[in-house]
């Protein structure tokens, strides 16, 4: 097929060689399969950011660094060069995850370029060599879903264990290849360490496992490996070779009033944007 202007670059600067087919078209982004030399790989052309809310943006991006001061107060004051400036950190963090996690053995696609806003990357498969499905398209076994979450659970470890929260992950954003489940769209990935919101969104991460594999493997809506993991994480005890049980015992104290109905607010948020993501899947 032709070329769309977007992906023209990359032929010119000898990064691809043909556009094979759009695979798909989302809110934040359009995704092609590609060829380059005797590889086949898929290019992501993000799209802005307009169906992302304020709140959202700030609690993803509280401590991301730019590259200077300018940029800094230009996206403080929401300028016209603020917005371009935060949509380009906000492309660049999906590429840094990337290069981080896979590097740290992450089951994510392995990036191989980012140019002019297309980043390019390998295209996952399944057992056909053809696109791997999403795990949201994917009927399993009970023993399937037990397995898959295991493999989930352990990578979400390593993310973590190399500072990284993925902050969005459901079974929307998993695709099952021919070898297990891959990890995909990192944007929102946040800093474990630097980011207020981390523990929130881990658990939320956790817990968004758990209900989805727990519809074919009904005991797993009983454990609660969230905070088990943030614990271990907090106390510098959490590696890949640790042994998870999903139980966790909590500490009782005085309620927090205000961060409960914080809890609330944001849970009612995710559940609108989930929501919003079920529709487009459609």
């Amino acid at each position: 097929m032709k070329a769309p202007p977007r992906l023209q670059s990359l032929v010119d600067e000898g990064l691809i060689d043909t556009v094979v087919r759009q695979l798909m078209s989302g809110k934040e982004a359009m995704v092609y399969v590609v060829r380059s030399g005797d590889e086949t790989l898929c290019a992501k052309i993000y799209k802005e950011a307009t169906q992302r809310s304020f709140r959202q943006a700030v609690d993803y991006t509280e401590n991301r660094k730019v590259k200077n001061s300018r940029q800094a107060r230009a996206m403080a004051k929401g300028t016209r060069f603020g917005r371009q400036a935060q949509e380009a950190a906000w492309q660049s963090a999906e590429v840094d995850a990337l290069y981080r996690l896979a590097d740290a053995g992450v089951r994510v696609p392995k990036p191989h370029n980012f140019h002019d806003g297309v980043l390019l990357m390998e295209l996952v498969s399944d057992e056909a060599g053809d696109a791997a499905p999403r795990l949201n398209d994917v009927d399993l076994s009970a023993e399937q879903a037990r397995v898959h979450h295991a493999t989930l659970l352990l990578e979400v470890v390593r993310m973590l264990c190399a500072g990284v929260v993925h902050g969005d992950l459901s079974e929307f954003n998993i695709l099952l290849a021919f070898d297990g489940p891959v990890i995909i769209d990192l944007p929102q990935a946040v800093d474990a360490a630097g980011n207020n919101h981390a523990q929130r969104m881990l658990l939320r991460d956790v817990a968004n496992l758990r209900d989805f594999f727990g519809r074919f493997a009904p005991e797993l809506l009983q454990t609660d490996f969230g905070p088990e993991i943030w614990d271990l994480y907090q106390r510098g005890l959490l590696d890949p070779s640790a042994t998870l049980t999903g139980r966790f015992v909590r500490k009782t104290g005085a309620v927090d009033v205000a961060h409960v109905l914080r809890e609330i607010d944001d849970a009612r948020d995710e559940e609108a944007a989930r929501l919003l993501r079920m529709q487009g899947a459609r």
